[in-house]
């Protein structure tokens, strides 16, 4: 049997970055983060392990299934590696950051590492940047964080961008009072719901649920439709909480979905995904949430993920650098000059090297720079 080791070969889901994609990734990052910064976003940078009820109980966002775990041969805990930040960010805020005036904004971004992919995300590792506005999940700050995200988004190049929009509390609010179901079949619609099926609902007894998967679409049409069934109170109050939102999102495309729930478990009463030209998948997620202290008090927040990987896959983020190679013997000022007018210098080892065989555009040689041949 052929050594994996020997062959270079990784587990499934994981991959090596090779230049150039390794520093798009490294520069993506630090733009995303340096926008996000520019608004006032404190990095913080949680490690990571943590304890594997830590990463669980937190937010609720984790299932002992989705997380990789071992024991600490130090401790004799049960740690595990995070597959999302946000939570941990979460817990740095209701411990160490407990005292800082609210609404606290914190940044993040580092390696993630999921048990599984899936079929649009085979990797398991990934980059993950994000935002977290910790002590409000109002209209206003569910706002900056989305246009913060779209923004953050765009300066990397990213076109097309589009926001998809739910309400995870919705259904539940329907249920609760002029829909009215029992819990078991509630939990049944909401499956049957992610599942867009009408047939199944109708079964259940549910029919009157079948005009929110009618009313998914543009946001606009979408809003048209969702008013028009009269609805009132906590209801209502979403969807113009909802428009607000929309409105506020501008020239930026979005649709709204009532119902979706699917990765929006522990999201509260709005979440969103969004999309971009060109890329696989979504590029970023987010919504309101509640994060839980130590003395089980609960406080509203709101923040997005951004997800590295699939910008640098669609060729976003790479860096032409201007290389020369220096000769053997070249004067240290002269390589020091370079790297001040924006070279990238490689020095020689040996008398005859190759500038192309280097991966340089020019050479240094007669006291000036030369295109290498």
């Amino acid at each position: 049997m052929t050594d994996p080791i020997t062959q270079g070969l990784l587990p499934e889901g994981l991959r090596d970055r090779l230049p150039p994609q390794a520093e798009a990734a490294a520069n993506l990052l630090r733009g995303l983060l340096d926008c996000v910064a520019a608004h006032g976003y404190e990095r913080v940078q949680p490690p990571l392990v943590e304890f594997e009820d830590s990463l669980i109980g937190r937010l609720g966002s984790a299932r002992k299934q989705d997380l990789l775990r071992f024991i600490d041969p130090v401790s004799g805990a049960n740690l595990a590696l995070r597959h999302d930040m946000t939570g941990q960010v979460g817990r740095i805020a209701a411990t160490r950051l407990a005292h800082i005036a609210r609404p606290l904004r914190l940044a993040y971004g580092g390696p993630v590492l999921r048990v599984r992919g899936d079929q649009l995300r085979p990797e398991r590792e990934a980059l993950q940047a994000g935002a977290e506005l910790i002590g409000r999940d109002s209209v206003a700050a569910v706002a900056e964080v989305l246009k913060l995200a779209v923004e953050a988004l765009a300066q990397t190049g990213l076109t097309g961008l589009t926001v998809d929009i739910t309400l995870p509390e919705f259904v539940a609010e329907l249920a609760a009072g002029p829909w009215p179901l029992e819990p078991l079949q509630l939990a049944e619609a909401h499956r049957l719901l992610d599942g867009k099926d009408v047939a199944g609902l109708r079964a259940l007894g549910a029919d009157r649920y079948e005009t929110l998967i009618a009313a998914a679409g543009p946001a606009a049409p979408s809003l048209a439709k969702l008013r028009a069934l009269g609805l009132s109170g906590r209801a209502a109050a979403m969807l113009g909480d909802a428009a607000a939102i929309i409105t506020a999102l501008g020239d930026t495309p979005a649709t709204l979905d009532p119902t979706e729930r699917h990765g929006f478990e522990f999201q509260s009463w709005i979440g969103f995904s969004i999309f971009a030209a060109g890329v696989r998948g979504e590029v970023g997620r987010g919504g309101a949430y509640t994060i839980v202290h130590p003395n089980g008090d609960e406080e509203p927040a709101v923040g997005f993920s951004l997800y590295v990987d699939g910008l640098v896959d669609a060729g976003l983020g790479e860096v032409k650098h201007r290389r020369i190679l220096l000769p053997l013997g070249t004067a240290p000022e002269v390589g020091a000059k370079l790297r001040a007018e924006g070279w990238a210098t490689v020095a020689a080892l040996e008398p005859d090297a190759d500038a192309r065989a280097f991966r340089c555009t020019h050479r240094w040689s007669n006291g000036r720079v030369n295109e290498a041949v």
